[in-house]
């Protein structure tokens, strides 16, 4: 089984009216206002799982600063996951430090969430280290046994839309203060995975598990075989950021990098049936 960890579809009501959201949210303007940047609907998503031969994915919320918005998409990310026969499932999006965060996680979660995200710091104003933002969120979190997805970016390299500050010794503070709670930290975590051969970073990062979202524009893909070697091949899951990147072309270039078998069936699919508890989901 192939499944696709991270991609974005929104209602269609964003795609005819992009103008209207792009003034609503400024994280969303700041990577939407251009034509070309493409926004996807639970339709174009299925077409492009069966041109790239993926079985499932895993929807995520846009980190709206609304949190009327956060619950409307969530709304729309529940019925495409029951549209969809199974192949999509989602994560819920709250804006955390908001007093209906914690009630909103929960709501998604009864409605079938198998995590909440993509939470961005940038976007969303939060900072990882701020307890009380989180306290909340993450009781119902672990009340569920579900996991949180972050944007984490790099403290290095050019700068594209989207990339913002949310840097790998910023996201830590979260691991700090949240010891155990299940995070998926998106796009390589910013590069984490390179300081966890320092053993304090390894102790914090033993419940991380790192996506690779939107590679192609980030990394060479050595990234895959470089990360397995350092946390392992079962803290690694395939994620496209699609409609960012193609589905299809990044499947095929990942088939191409150097893994074994085991591995490759891992990170392929294995880790997020285990990570997103995909089979409960489904009963």
């Amino acid at each position: 089984m192939i499944i696709d960890s991270h991609v974005h579809i929104f209602p269609p009501e964003v795609v005819a009216h992009r103008d209207t959201y792009c003034e609503r949210d400024p994280w969303f303007g700041a990577l939407y206002a251009t034509e070309r940047a493409r926004i996807a609907t639970l339709e174009d998503l299925l077409t492009a799982m069966d041109e790239a031969g993926i079985d499932c994915a895993i929807a995520c919320g846009f980190p709206w600063h609304d949190p009327g918005l956060c619950a409307w998409h969530n709304e729309y990310l529940a019925d495409a996951a029951q549209r969809s026969n199974g192949r999509v499932a989602w994560l819920g999006i709250v804006v955390p430090g908001t007093t209906a965060a914690a009630a909103e996680a929960e709501r998604c979660f009864l409605r079938g969430a198998v995590g909440i995200g993509e939470l961005n710091a940038d976007a969303q104003g939060f900072a990882f280290d701020d307890q009380k933002v989180f306290a909340p969120l993450v009781d119902v979190c672990r009340a569920f046994s579900r996991p949180l997805l972050f944007h984490v970016s790099e403290p290095l390299g050019h700068q594209y839309p989207g990339k913002g500050n949310a840097w790998p010794q910023r996201f830590i503070s979260f691991l700090e203060a949240f010891p155990g709670q299940p995070v998926i930290a998106a796009h390589w975590g910013g590069g984490l995975p390179f300081y966890e051969l320092m053993p304090e970073v390894a102790e914090l990062t033993r419940q991380v598990v790192y996506d690779s979202a939107a590679s192609t524009y980030l990394y060479r893909f050595r990234v895959f075989r470089a990360v397995v070697d350092l946390v392992g091949a079962d803290r690694v899951l395939f994620a496209s950021d699609y409609p960012v990147l193609r589905q299809d072309r990044f499947l095929r270039r990942v088939l191409e990098v150097e893994l074994t078998e085991q591995e490759r069936a891992l990170i392929l699919g294995q880790n997020a049936l285990r990570v997103f508890r995909l089979a409960e989901a489904a009963r």
